[in-house]
């Protein structure tokens, strides 16, 4: 076993320069990991001055100064988070409480509708598994209600708190622009001379994670608003912007959640129209609409990032989602892509290890 490690070692960390990378990484894990929530804020501000990097190179490269490329960007920014928190956000509160106080009738039709299925199909489903469900379902919806209060009185530090990141986090996203260059070459004082390594790892992870961020908000923003004419202008459906939000943000999670978000988008449909023709064209049409998503727009918006198998992206998913929640779920495809990048650019010295390498290690030792 002794052999095996000293062999998987010399192969894999004796290169000083994967020590290094190494330990940064396990110092930058560490302080996500422990430190994330106090530094929300400036990993935020990162995260978005990283992003709308893209539109400022591109100004640049038109003969734009740098700093008029990120006043405009900048300005932009503020006139899209002022619409978002002036227009939209406003209105996606009003569907919710509406849909809050109509929950009682809908969950009232949700429980005629399963008291008929044991008369119609006796065979398939019994009356006591039927109450079953109802009592359970009951108590899930008692349980929100009661985490709603609890949040409703714990939320005020949250608001206090957000408050003071709308403040806090433009600022920073400014001066991150602003000042790229001279807060790049300050950090590079920590680093040392020879760092090709790490160089080849940013490179590729750059072109990545960059365009696969740029890429899935663009793909939000497409689907959420194709979702909202579909919902709106064809079928008039009840809470479109709500449910059209939810359409656009379920493209985070691939797979799992276009799955989940069908459930509400049937729901309130059939609520709405009942069993009949303009409830299965509304279920069509949602379906086209994540045809397309799938193998038209995703395909042109990644044609040249991540490419990980199906299995990787849901483990990453599965992985990161459990430790960092929400984020962890919006950057589990760019963490997986860091990992098959390190995999890829990590140094290897020596021949593989194999049980023939350890034997002929121990024999020239001895």
């Amino acid at each position: 076993m002794f052999e095996f490690l000293s062999a998987w070692y010399r192969r894999y960390l004796s290169d000083p320069q994967a020590s290094l990378l190494l330990v940064l990484l396990a110092v930058a894990f560490v302080l996500v990991y422990f430190l994330g929530s106090m530094l929300a804020p400036l990993l935020a501000a990162i995260i978005i001055a990283y992003l709308l990097e893209g539109a400022v190179s591109r100004l640049e490269r038109h003969k734009v100064s740098r700093l008029l490329s990120v006043n405009l960007v900048f300005l932009l920014f503020v006139v899209f988070m002022v619409f978002m928190l002036v227009v939209l956000l406003p209105l996606l509160s009003q569907q919710a409480s509406e849909l809050i106080q109509e929950l009682p009738g809908m969950i009232n039709k949700g429980q005629a509708l399963l008291m008929r299925l044991p008369k119609e199909h006796p065979e398939i489903i019994s009356e006591e598994a039927v109450r079953e469900v109802i009592l359970a379902f009951r108590g899930g919806i008692s349980q929100m209600g009661q985490g709603l209060v609890t949040f409703s009185l714990a939320s005020i530090p949250a608001i206090i708190a957000a408050v003071v990141y709308l403040v806090l986090v433009p600022l920073m996203i400014f001066f991150l622009l602003k000042d790229k260059a001279m807060i790049l070459l300050w950090l590079r004082r920590f680093l040392p001379a020879n760092r090709h390594l790490m160089a080849h790892l940013w490179e590729e992870m750059d072109a990545q994670i960059g365009n696969y961020i740029r890429g899935k908000v663009y793909e939000i923003i497409i689907v959420g608003v194709t979702a909202y004419v579909v919902f709106q202008l064809a079928f008039d459906l009840n809470y479109a912007p709500l449910l059209a939000l939810t359409v656009g943000l379920s493209v985070l999670i691939p797979y799992i959640g276009a799955a989940v978000v069908t459930i509400p988008v049937a729901l309130v449909g059939y609520l709405q129209f009942g069993w009949g023709g303009e409830w299965a064209w509304l279920i069509v049409a949602y379906l086209i609409l994540q045809f397309l998503d799938g193998n038209i727009l995703v395909p042109i918006l990644f044609s040249d990032v991540v490419n990980l198998h199906p299995i990787a992206i849901i483990v990453a998913i599965l992985v990161f989602g459990g430790l960092w929640g929400f984020w962890g779920v919006f950057f589990a495809i760019p963490l997986a892509t860091l990992v098959k990048a390190l995999i890829h650019v990590w140094p290897t010295t020596g021949e593989p290890i194999t049980e023939q390498s350890i034997a002929d290690s121990v024999k020239s030792k001895g």
